[in-house]
């Protein structure tokens, strides 16, 4: 809440959080309805699509703060609660009422990747109206994938949302407990997809539903989806059609001797609700006599349960469709990064049958979609030939079942510059690169013992593909700590932020936008050895979250909010 805070008080842009799949954006858009009505005496709206994000975050504001009126505004719902301090919204139904709405101090949008990109339309004619009633009403945006399903970014300076004033990483989240571990198979057999045709950014969806409606795909994907789920227990399956997803279905029912569900756009609300809460754990019972229905293991969904549909329990995400979009692939395998110890849950499995991983890479490595949406290029990651456990392109061991890669040589190309390597064994070449973005990671020795000093991977982004790395070790002693000390006193936003003593606190640090941003890196490359390295880096600004971002440092005063 503190980047939001900030930004509020000192820009005039409308900023939005990115936060992955699980990770609480619910909570954080509940603290921020709590803390409009009872810290600054103001008004909230908070504005969504599906109305099972609206009960979801009228119940989550409410559970944040008991002491809340807060209404819900859906037609589908069928509910009218305008009058409260704290609404939430179905935007369908209000987009056109904000006179019944009345006067709202902070208008937060849950799932902002869900606007439209054709004008952003009923988003626009509902905050209009609002601000005509109110014109400091602020505008905060919530998401996990900050660009468009179809292509383009969420923040831009035309946009509702203009910039992130906070994000935080899927692997960081992760590695800290707070999110289920992911793992990802490919299918054995996976249908042709070189010759779909994109348009708007997509598979073109008859040229999808033909290529993964084949029988014999079908047939083989449910065969190893039954095989290699039977010790999960929530298997959440993504169809490309309305008969591909009953075709499915009918067979996962045949092969497991199991049911399976179907959750279409067509399917009513009352059995659309029954399913979910079957597949959620729950029996219901069928008749007086005691009759139940058991609990689901397998549904079937197509575009229905791929935002804002929250069942923890889910340990399985089969992908038996295609997409061009890194913001749908996020969204749909976020279905599953959810924890449920209480359930057994250790982790979830991805089984990509549409080749999406190896086409935009592993998820903590996935990037905004660019302009050209339908340029080819080669794949991202790849899968064992032995397990089709999915891996990043540099890993040549898999780290399930152990097979070697074969090392090829290396392909010699003509380029049409000069290259800048050296000629013979040993002589360097320099280069400096700057910087748009940079990770940090903390590194743990691999078979070592708990207490063994960690040590942080600091990753540089030169653009959208090329990255470079160096390591600090921030628990290490002598001179590792003292080189340690003095990278971080010069990237420190100020003199008095106290140097980490271990790797967490160095993340935390970084998280609290107490470390600058890098602006550029020096590189040093050696003939004859494959990986450049870092040799030094020029510290930029601070970030955007960080209280000495305008230079100032003034301490938290979150009374003088502009609303």
């Amino acid at each position: 809440m503190r980047a939001v805070y900030d930004h509020l008080r000192r820009k005039k842009t409308n900023p939005c959080v990115e936060m992955p799949v699980g990770s609480g954006k619910s909570w954080v858009l509940g603290q921020i309805a709590s803390d409009t009505v009872k810290t600054w005496g103001g008004r909230a709206l908070v504005v969504a699509g599906a109305k099972e994000l609206l009960e979801q975050n009228a119940e989550k504001i409410s559970l944040v703060a008991p002491d809340l009126n807060v209404g819900v505004c859906s037609a589908g719902l069928d509910r009218w609660e305008a009058d409260r301090d704290v609404v939430v919204g179905g935007v369908q139904s209000i987009f056109r009422r904000a006179g019944e709405i009345g006067r709202r101090d902070v208008c937060i949008i849950d799932e902002c990747h869900l606007i439209p990109p054709d004008g952003e339309g009923m988003y626009r004619s509902l905050i209009a109206g609002l601000l005509s009633i109110n014109p400091k009403m602020r505008i905060v945006g919530c998401t996990a994938t900050p660009y468009r399903l179809k292509g383009g970014m969420i923040c831009k300076p035309e946009n509702i949302l203009n910039e992130i004033c906070y994000k935080i990483d899927l692997k960081e989240l992760i590695d800290k407990g707070f999110l289920s571990k992911l793992s990802a198979k490919s299918g054995k057999t996976l249908a042709k997809f070189d010759s779909l045709h994109i348009r708007a950014g997509e598979f073109v969806s008859e040229e999808v539903e033909k290529a993964m409606g084949e029988d014999a795909i079908v047939s083989s994907a449910c065969r190893e989806i039954v095989e290699l789920t039977q010790s999960r227990r929530s298997v959440l399956i993504f169809c490309s059609s309305v008969a591909h997803c009953h075709a499915v279905a009918e067979k996962i029912s045949r092969y497991s001797g199991q049911e399976c569900a179907v959750v279409t756009g067509d399917t009513p609300s009352l059995e659309r609700a029954e399913i979910l809460a079957r597949f959620k754990g729950a029996e219901i019972e069928t008749d007086l006599f005691g009759g139940k229905k058991p609990p689901l293991k397998f549904v079937c969904n197509v575009e229905c349960l791929t935002t804002g549909f929250d069942a923890p329990n889910i340990d399985c995400v089969s992908l038996l469709r295609p997409t061009m979009s890194p913001g749908l692939l996020m969204q749909m395998c976020g279905r599953g990064t959810r924890l449920s110890p209480e359930t057994g849950k250790e982790d979830c499995l991805i089984l990509d049958f549409g080749g999406n991983i190896a086409r935009h890479g592993c998820l903590d490595q996935l990037r905004p979609p660019g302009e050209r949406t339908g340029e080819k290029q080669g794949p991202l990651a790849k899968a064992c030939p032995e397990c089709q456990t999915m891996m990043p392109l540099p890993l040549m061991t898999c780290p399930n079942c152990g097979h070697e890669f074969e090392r090829k040589e290396r392909e010699v190309k003509i380029e049409a510059t000069a290259s800048t390597l050296g000629v013979l064994s040993g002589e360097t070449t320099v280069e400096t690169l700057e910087v748009t973005h940079t990770d940090y990671e903390a590194w743990a020795k691999r078979g070592a013992p708990p207490d063994y000093p960690k040590t942080v991977r600091v990753t540089y982004w030169c653009g959208i593909n090329d990255r470079y790395s160096e390591w600090v070790c921030p628990e290490h002693s002598g001179y590792a700590r003292r080189k340690f000390i003095e990278w971080f006193k010069a990237r420190r936003v100020a003199d008095d932020v106290f140097i980490p003593a271990n790797a967490d606190e160095f993340l935390e640090a970084v998280f609290s936008g107490m470390v600058k941003d890098t602006k550029s890196i020096t590189i040093r490359r050696t003939a004859g050895e494959r990986w450049p390295k870092v040799v030094s880096s020029v510290p930029g600004n601070p970030p955007e979250n960080s209280p000495f971002a305008d230079g100032t440092g003034e301490p938290e005063d979150y009374d003088d909010l502009p609303f």
